[in-house]
């Protein structure tokens, strides 16, 4: 007996709905559905995905052009852009349906309170979305400044109207510390983290939490998209990823971007008033942003660190200090981190990085107390938080430390409420024009901030 449309979809909707996921990729009793009653599924779109357009080939996962070196010994086209999140060729077929609306109801179960400054932006950006004034809008606040919490009177609108939020950031490390404050946020919304290094089963969550690489398995999905980190690689150079924010969001849903540190491309639009701003100069807690202090000499001499730059180790280690260790490139951390090891023994220390397959654990040992020392490259340079610490970033003058990377890297120090203190410091060969702008721009936050 052939089953309705409504029964097909009802089985399968925990999984399709408001995605576009390679056929290839579904389970076989699916697949045989799907094959079966092609003639009678309306709302399945069932499309190649590689198409010709003209003389060129376009991959309609990601909107990239398919060129025509990208060829397999069988003769298929692939693309190369998405081939992270598995390989698309001119075989292959997407399949996408439609998204739904959730039950409607309470969703909120916050217990903390927004300060005034907080609560006066957060109710500006609701204003612009409950009246749909503007689609797109961007939230510019300090490091510290409680982002997130500003956005959850905000999420609590859409979820309480059975919408669907989405909640991403290009940086892994910050969707980890996203989800569990989200999911403690929202306790009775069914709350979903994606990203490639967690392997959760995916049930049709209506809040999600992922990097924006995932973003290409999903289509026309929320109700409501919030960009963290913005101006983050790779998403901030990447047209594919910045495609997947607008495929991902329904023809009539919102986007809200936040930053510390804006791309200029944002700003130009804020400035010519095509995207509101919305501005807080001020950490949550009321005090300022740790200023840098630089100072001037080498890293190492031969196999060891130089008298200057292990005076300033000593004097931190002396006074019980934790701290993290920002250095420029992954092939340096190993033999720092035998350097340090090698001068104080007694010291606990770790190194991570993009591809270490321990990075979560390491950071939450330093962000438990478990380590004194953490040696990182930048991927700690943002959407993470550790209490009572000290920064050092050595070669500070580096080509790899942009001036927001080194203002974000700032940011890492006082930002719990109870531990405002803790030091900044640039450690460098030459007092480059990056390092005083970062500086400069730190001084200016503060400013306006009322310091």
């Amino acid at each position: 007996m052939s089953r309705s449309e409504t029964e097909i979809l009802r089985s399968w909707a925990w999984l399709l709905t408001g995605r576009q996921l390679l056929m290839s990729s579904l389970p076989e009793e699916l697949v045989a559905d799907l094959r079966a009653n092609a003639a009678i599924l309306q709302e399945v779109q069932i499309l190649p995905a590689i198409k010709a357009s003209g003389d060129k080939m376009i991959c309609q996962r990601c909107l990239s052009g398919v060129p025509i070196q990208n060829k397999l010994p069988s003769g298929q086209y692939y693309c190369a852009n998405c081939l992270m999140m598995g390989r698309v060729t001119s075989q292959d077929q997407l399949v996408r349906l439609a998204a739904r609306d959730y039950p409607a109801g309470s969703a909120l179960t916050w217990q903390g309170e927004l300060t005034a400054a907080q609560q006066q932006v957060s109710d500006h950006i609701l204003q612009q979305y409950a009246q749909q004034k503007r689609s797109q809008q961007l939230l510019w606040a300090v490091t510290g400044a409680g982002k997130t919490e500003m956005t959850f009177p905000v999420i609590d609108f859409f979820l309480q109207r059975g919408q669907r939020v989405g909640f991403v950031s290009p940086r892994v490390d910050v969707c980890n510390e996203l989800f569990p404050r989200l999911k403690e946020a929202f306790s009775n919304t069914s709350v979903g983290l994606f990203h490639g290094q967690v392997h959760e089963i995916y049930q049709n969550e209506q809040l999600i939490i992922s990097t924006t690489h995932q973003l290409l398995r999903y289509y026309q999905a929320f109700d409501l998209l919030i960009v963290d980190e913005v101006d983050a690689f790779p998403y901030v150079n990447d047209l594919m990823l910045q495609h997947a924010v607008e495929r991902a969001v329904k023809p009539s849903g919102m986007r809200l971007y936040l930053s510390a540190t804006p791309p200029t491309v944002l700003l130009k639009a804020a400035k010519s008033d095509r995207l509101p701003l919305h501005y807080l100069a001020r950490r949550f807690h009321g005090r300022q942003l740790p200023v840098p202090e630089v100072k001037l000499g080498q890293t190492t001499h031969g196999k060891h660190f130089t008298a200057k730059l292990q005076q300033l180790f000593s004097m931190l280690l002396k006074n019980d200090r934790r701290f993290l260790i920002f250095v420029p490139q992954i092939e340096k951390l190993s033999r720092l981190a035998a350097i340090f090891q090698q001068t104080y023994p007694q010291v606990v220390l770790e190194t991570v990085h993009a591809a270490d397959p321990q990075r979560i654990d390491k950071v939450q040992q330093f962000r438990e107390g478990k380590l004194q020392v953490l040696l990182t490259t930048t991927i700690l340079e943002r959407g993470v938080t550790f209490a009572d610490i000290d920064v050092i970033v050595l070669a500070a003058d580096h080509r790899n430390y942009s001036v927001a990377s080194l203002v974000q890297v700032a940011g890492r120090v006082g930002r719990a409420k109870e531990f405002a203190n803790g030091r900044v410091i640039f450690y460098c060969h030459y007092y480059t024009w990056r390092v005083r702008q970062a500086g400069r721009m730190i001084r200016h936050l503060n400013q306006q901030g009322g310091f």
